[in-house]
């Protein structure tokens, strides 16, 4: 597996919490079952200092006696690593057992009578001290006496040794098989991004065209996205060739003219001219074609009523004359997906014409429906026949041939529309012109 992938980072990423987890739980466990092990050891020792005080007298003299053979053999063995003495308060020893001979001395603490101490010492060993009153009953007065016994550690620490280990090698176990199941999940949960990679090397050699292959819901959107760039950037291409292609061939037939005014021995200055202002309206055509920015569903929003308010402001400048009422009723915050340029395009030409063959009154009106922004324009011009509407979305046609013009503005809308993903539709209107329909994303 590659370092620097995701695969290996997300692995790594978890092996790291795996690592964490497992010598937290080791020392929290290990911890734990060192406190319930002293804790026992604390019970057994409690039951050894009951059992000094079952078999302990007092002697008519008012002394603690302890008889020679106790119950428990280590008492009588010496360092057999369980000792025991007893003391009075003023720390003055009573009795020790034989198993104290060559062990440390146990340190005296002084302890209240119901309130037992267990410690460990210096020695590693683990101490109980318990307290008593002992009344004479001669006498009536009662002393006070600490029973105290030790215990070698040695037993405690080998039962965590013992325990350490166990869990040492379950956890590794445990963490190498969860290892490994968590690179099988790694390698099936982004089986989806591999399927990815290896689509888009499809598309790089021309095995396919787009990204079509199961893709979880998450990464449905990036799919999508990709796809659109790539539909996108296939349609530039192919428009762009298109371009190039039909600028070639249109300067073709003025260049042959041209060429055979030059040849002849009387220059004809119409001539010349004719074709030169020919050869300017296919350049203007060509570039205007080029102009069109297709469809891009990666690009931002614009604020429609914004570039829509700036285009009427210039017609009321350009169409002064004809002091044009414009009714005005847009939505300040609807967003359309698409480059300014390409709303200036078909805004502007549609408001251009409507402004160019209206009498009076234009409409324009920018609403929401559903997923569309809708925008309406329509005049009280003379209207477009219905038989025409169809052929005025090609280039080179015009709805009136006496007035100036490429008959290129309309397919410029018509074809930008549709590379946006909207729609473009028209209707005789009320007013008597034309109402035209554009629903943009």
């Amino acid at each position: 597996m590659k370092i620097n992938t995701l695969s290996f980072r997300l692995l790594l990423s978890a092996g790291l919490v795996f690592v964490a987890f497992f010598v937290l739980a080791l020392l929290v466990l290990e911890r734990g079952f060192r406190e319930s092990a002293q804790e026992s050891l604390q019970e057994k020792l409690q039951l050894q200092i009951y059992s000094l005080l079952s078999v302990a007298d007092m002697t008519h003299a008012g002394r603690l006696k302890m008889p020679s053979v106790l119950r428990e053999p280590r008492f009588s063995e010496p360092n057999s690593g369980l000792s025991a003495v007893i003391r009075r308060a003023d720390k003055r020893l009573i009795w020790r057992s034989y198993s104290t001979l060559g062990a440390k001395e146990i340190v005296f603490v002084e302890v209240e009578p119901g309130n037992p101490v267990f410690i460990a010492d210096d020695t590693h060993r683990f101490v109980l001290h318990y307290a008593v009153v002992w009344e004479n009953e001669k006498t009536g007065i009662g002393h006070k006496y600490i029973f105290s016994i030790a215990e070698n550690g040695d037993f405690v620490n080998q039962q965590v040794q013992r325990f350490r280990g166990t869990l040492r090698r379950w956890f590794f176990s445990v963490a190498l098989v969860l290892m490994m199941i968590q690179f099988v999940v790694l390698r099936w949960g982004l089986k989806p991004l591999r399927r990815i990679v290896k689509d888009l090397e499809a598309i790089e050699t021309g095995e396919k065209n787009s990204l079509d292959g199961h893709y979880p819901s998450e990464l449905l959107g990036l799919a999508d996205n990709i796809n659109a760039f790539i539909s996108s950037e296939r349609a530039h291409l192919e428009r762009y060739r298109n371009t190039l292609a039909d600028l070639s061939h249109s300067l073709k037939t003025p260049l042959a003219i041209l060429r055979g005014c030059i040849e002849k021995e009387i220059i004809s200055p119409e001539a010349v001219q004719a074709q030169i202002s020919r050869m300017n309206e296919i350049v203007e055509y060509q570039l205007q074609k080029a102009a069109a920015k297709g469809r891009r569903k990666l690009i931002g929003k614009v604020y429609a009523a914004e570039i829509i308010c700036k285009i009427i402001t210039s017609l009321e400048k350009v169409y002064r004359d004809k002091q044009i009422m414009f009714t005005v009723k847009v939505d300040s915050t609807l967003q359309v997906y698409c480059e300014e340029g390409d709303l200036y395009e078909i805004a502007g030409n549609l408001l251009d014409n409507a402004a160019k063959w209206c009498q009076k009154t234009i409409k324009v009106s920018l609403v929401q429906q559903n997923k569309f922004v809708l925008l309406q324009i329509e005049d009280d011009g003379k209207g477009i026949a219905p038989e025409k509407l169809h052929d005025i979305l090609k280039r080179g046609v015009r709805a009136d041939e006496k007035i100036q013009g490429h008959g290129i503005g309309m397919a410029v809308v018509s074809e930008l529309v549709e590379l946006l993903g909207g729609e473009l539709a028209g209707e005789r209107s009320e007013l008597g012109g034309m109402k035209w329909f554009v629903y943009l994303p």
